[in-house]
């Protein structure tokens, strides 16, 4: 049986990883594109963020004052024992996160302006079940900022407007952009289903590792070219000028209605915050995205 405390444990540590320390995918992306940046002043924003990884990570301090609005990813074995108490167990993490890490209070309800105080509230952090084959429990945190959040984008195409359509909005949504999500970024890209199924895969996406290409040659094929496209904008490390502006396009899709068709782009900065744990059934635990004595 995975016991509520124990799921508590591996979240608030995963929540801990997740903001000192960025997957190793991710700091391989950021020095390449330090390494191929010619523009002297993106390639000083980019060695500044260099030394800030390598600062959070030494001083196990966040390495971004907006530590994000909490978000789980849980995929649940069909034959695990206490999924009840997984999401008390993920709230508790968050609070005793917030005091011990500690984390910049991020939960605010929209009508009193009131801010909870420990990450927690209505729907935060908000949980993503996904039942599986077998008796192991998976978790994956993505805190979210608000910067690259507030320039994600969906728009109801015509289906008439067709894949040129869904090109020209995503590269868009990065001119759009611009500065405001501290770029170099990564897209999270969706086509298909409806509104909040598009964003949902977008969002999801963001999960995926910078370096495996995605398994459909078609859509590696059209992340690749999204990708060139964004980064000859020249908006650059920081919006200051420089080669990447967005460091990997990651896409997914669900079948549509005939009459709709959905394009989901959701923004990632910088700093691609993601830690995944696996729990096993007789209580071992496997750090997949870090490294933990």
């Amino acid at each position: 049986m995975v016991t509520g405390k124990t799921v508590e444990n591996v979240a608030v540590k995963l929540i801990q990883l997740a903001v000192t320390e960025l997957p190793q995918d991710v700091k391989e992306a950021l020095h390449k594109a330090y390494n191929e940046e010619t523009n002297k002043i993106g390639k000083a924003q980019l060695k500044a963020i260099l030394d800030n990884v390598n600062l959070a990570e030494k001083t196990c301090a966040p390495m971004c004052q907006d530590t994000g609005v909490i978000i789980f990813h849980v995929k649940a074995g069909s034959k695990v024992d206490g999924l009840d108490n997984v999401e008390t167990a993920l709230r508790n993490a968050a609070v005793r996160a917030t005091k011990e890490i500690p984390l910049r209070p991020n939960a605010v309800n929209p009508f009193t302006q009131k801010n909870t105080g420990n990450n927690t509230g209505r729907f935060i952090p908000y949980i993503h079940w996904e039942i599986v084959v077998g008796e192991t429990l998976e978790i994956t945190v993505m805190p979210k900022g608000g910067g690259s959040e507030n320039v994600s984008a969906l728009a109801m195409l015509s289906p008439n407007q067709g894949i040129s359509g869904f090109k020209k909005f995503v590269i868009d949504t990065v001119i759009k952009a611009g500065a405001k999500p501290c770029p170099p970024t990564v897209l999270g890209v969706a086509v298909g289903g409806g509104a909040e199924i598009a964003m949902n895969l977008a969002k999801a996406a963001l999960l995926k590792p910078l370096n495996q290409p995605n398994p459909n040659p078609e859509l590696a094929k059209l992340e690749q070219e999204l990708r060139e496209a964004a980064n000859s904008t020249g908006i650059g490390p920081m919006g200051l000028g420089g080669k990447t502006t967005v460091l990997a396009v990651k896409i997914d899709y669900a079948h549509r209605h005939p009459a709709s068709y959905p394009v989901a782009v959701v923004v990632q900065c910088w700093a691609a915050r993601r830690a995944t744990a696996r729990i096993y059934s007789d209580g071992t635990i496997e750090y997949l995205t870090h490294k933990v004595a």
